[in-house]
């Protein structure tokens, strides 16, 4: 994607980038989220190393956008919100006040840990608050916050072992703050809907790359922590107070 953003930039009236061409050509987004390891399982294919994976094959079209397209496109990036609700284990990304897509989530542990990586004593609870996606981590490394050593292989639900993905991590700045609160996506989808992360938002990989597609550098950011919901039917319901704020108020 980078050759292709760097051979056509030159030719653009406007800074092309990578989610200008892939929101203008929506089928490369279905074609990655299919090479989540556990939909090619569902198709009976066992992948080791997701990498080698081919996503865009010699010949496919893709469409460059011009300088309209990119208009509209840039509008409907700086439209964009990033919503999610902790003890609901939802992330939402809307457009103004149209929802697009929701997703489920894991977020932060309710307890306190020392972690190597920080060298310190760490709330894992998922800060809440407002922001912006500041930064995104396209080869990211897999490090483990507990021991800070960095892991190549991973187990997976089904107890297969492969290579790690590389689908890029998003980080987030709230309040004004960077806490390393990444959303990237989770190898163990098993964990999700459940409060087991070390404070990251983590998502299904399929569900990773349309967030990321959908988030553009400054993206708008909102973590929150309501437990009074109202449900498709319209019927409120009251969540799980997952981290225990109102007994402590």
């Amino acid at each position: 994607m980078d050759s292709i953003v760097s051979k056509y930039d030159s030719l653009t009236s406007y800074e092309l980038t990578e989610h200008h061409l892939v929101r203008a050509n929506p089928w490369i987004i279905n074609t990655l989220q299919n090479t989540d390891y556990y939909k090619m399982m569902e198709r009976d294919s066992f992948v080791y190393n997701q990498k080698k994976m081919i996503a865009l094959s010699k010949g496919n079209l893709i469409l460059i956008p011009d300088s309209i397209q990119a208009k509209n496109l840039l509008k409907a990036f700086q439209k964009i919100i990033i919503d999610i609700n902790i003890p609901e284990f939802k992330l939402r990304i809307s457009e103004d006040t149209i929802q697009l897509s929701e997703f489920l989530v894991r977020v932060g542990r309710n307890e306190k840990k020392y972690l190597e990586m920080s060298g310190r004593v760490q709330d894992l609870k998922t800060k809440t608050g407002e922001g912006y996606i500041v930064n995104h981590a396209c080869n990211p490394r897999y490090i483990n916050p507990t021991n800070n050593h960095e892991y190549f292989v991973t187990k997976r639900d089904d107890d297969k072992v492969t290579k790690l993905p590389q689908i890029p991590f998003i980080e987030t700045e709230i309040n004004g703050l960077r806490h390393g609160q990444l959303i990237h996506p989770t190898i163990n989808p098993i964990s999700l809907g459940k409060v087991y992360s070390n404070g990251c938002i983590a998502i299904r990989e399929a569900d990773a790359w349309v967030i990321y597609y959908y988030a553009p550098m400054n993206t708008k950011v909102k973590i929150r922590y309501d437990l009074n919901i109202v449900d498709a039917d319209g019927k409120t319901l009251v969540l799980k107070d997952i981290y225990g704020y109102n007994k402590k108020s």
